[in-house]
């Protein structure tokens, strides 16, 4: 997954200590206005068990510490701690093996053909990951360094529930 130094130097840091508090950094972007911008920090229970919004709230300080520790941005930024989401981002090649078999949506670094694929993910290995294409019955594979973005893609089941019509 292509990130950018300084996100990639947060990723790091993180990393570094969310072992010690049973986390897992699931992804970190920087967006919005160069004079104040939001760093947003997305993570999840270490166990693969969902992460509350309590958890959330209580892994804040550390996250909050870590980043301020590097100092990452001049002036000021908002910090935006949370967990995952139904859209996750896939980020390391254990994120695609662990989520094989689901739907995602991906977007290569490309400069030449195409750039964004749907589809699911059929298999996935340290060096690359290969989508069973939604809109033919082709199959592509990607490696890791050419992947921009990619996101779990969320399945909303309206039919289901307490017995509704």
């Amino acid at each position: 997954m292509v990130k950018s130094a300084l996100e990639q130097q947060i990723i790091d840091a993180l990393e570094a200590v969310a072992p010690a508090h049973g986390i897992d950094v699931v992804d970190v972007e920087i967006v919005g206005a160069t004079k104040a911008p939001c760093v947003r920090v997305r993570i999840d229970r270490a166990d693969g068990e969902p992460i509350s919004l309590d958890e959330v709230t209580a892994q804040s300080s550390w996250v909050s510490d870590t980043v301020e520790g590097l100092d990452p941005i001049a002036g000021s930024y908002t910090l935006e701690v949370s967990s995952p989401g139904m859209a996750r981002p896939l980020r390391r090649p254990q994120d695609f093996v662990r989520f094989t078999g689901e739907a995602v949506e991906l977007t290569t670094t490309a400069v030449e053909g195409r750039r964004r694929y749907k589809g699911t993910i059929s298999a996935a290995d340290e060096s690359c990951v290969t989508l069973a294409l939604e809109d033919d019955d082709q199959t592509v594979t990607i490696p890791h360094d050419e992947i921009k973005k990619c996101t779990l893609k969320p399945v909303y089941d309206f039919k289901g529930g307490k017995g509704g019509k």
